[in-house]
């Protein structure tokens, strides 16, 4: 897939997300098939995506690599960055060269720069006006996005902003929450499930998420039934 024209490889990613959307989905496979999605078509080094809760808090729900989970988990505790400005305006955020930031964001420039990246673009999920979180590219190296780069991850955020909230759960706000707060409250355990598997195998984290997701995806589980069970320890991989 590596070799084949964009547009063909952007083709056949709609076309398979708008095939699972319509079959039934584990929405938290569904947000990480995004992500690495993301990562491959508009070649970032990384990509991840941030949901709000139902009061407007953010939490990572999905990530390519630890690294791009640190630097999104650093602008979630320090409330600044590129990602969260995104979340506050609702507008794209590109920045070609973190060593260019100055002041901007207090502790960003030094945490990008020692998880790897060098250029950052975040862009909104969006329903009806109201943000509810972010999708993050990252790069090792500097550059710009192109105005056809911020397109079509715009067009991919709107489709994982249809994947949590589903058709059915748009007019109904308080199945839209729960769906939400199922994501993130997935997250919590998958996270949780990464470190008893790096812990017990002695693996990194990205490894660790590597083995959950291949569990599911072998034994037609959710993802987050797994990350319980590893967890509850009533499954052991």
């Amino acid at each position: 897939m590596a070799h084949e024209p964009r547009e063909r490889r952007l083709t056949t990613t709609f076309v398979t997300l708008a095939d699972t959307l319509v079959t039934g989905y584990d929405v938290v496979d569904l947000l990480q098939t995004l992500v690495d999605t993301c990562a491959e078509v508009l070649d970032a080094s990384a990509a991840g995506l941030m949901l709000a809760d139902a009061y407007g808090d953010l939490a990572v729900v999905a990530s390519t690599s630890e690294e791009s989970r640190l630097i999104e988990m650093m602008q979630l505790g320090s409330g600044t960055g590129p990602c969260v400005e995104c979340f506050k305006t609702g507008l794209p955020v590109s920045v070609p060269d973190v060593e260019l930031i100055g002041d901007r964001w207090p502790g960003f420039l030094e945490e990008a720069v020692e998880q790897g990246f060098h250029s950052v673009h975040a862009v909104a999920l969006r329903l009806r006006g109201t943000v509810i979180g972010t999708l993050n590219l990252f790069r090792s190296q500097t550059g710009e996005f192109t105005k056809e780069d911020m397109a079509v991850a715009q067009g991919l955020a709107d489709v994982a902003t249809i994947g949590i909230l589903q058709e059915r759960a748009i007019s109904e706000s308080d199945m839209a929450r729960r769906q939400l707060q199922r994501a993130l409250d997935s997250r919590v355990l998958i996270e949780q499930a990464k470190g008893v598997i790096a812990h017990t195998h002695n693996v990194d984290m990205d490894a660790a998420f590597r083995t959950l997701r291949n569990h599911a995806r072998g034994n037609n589980i959710n993802l987050r039934d797994v990350a319980e069970g590893v967890v509850s320890r009533s499954i052991m991989l």
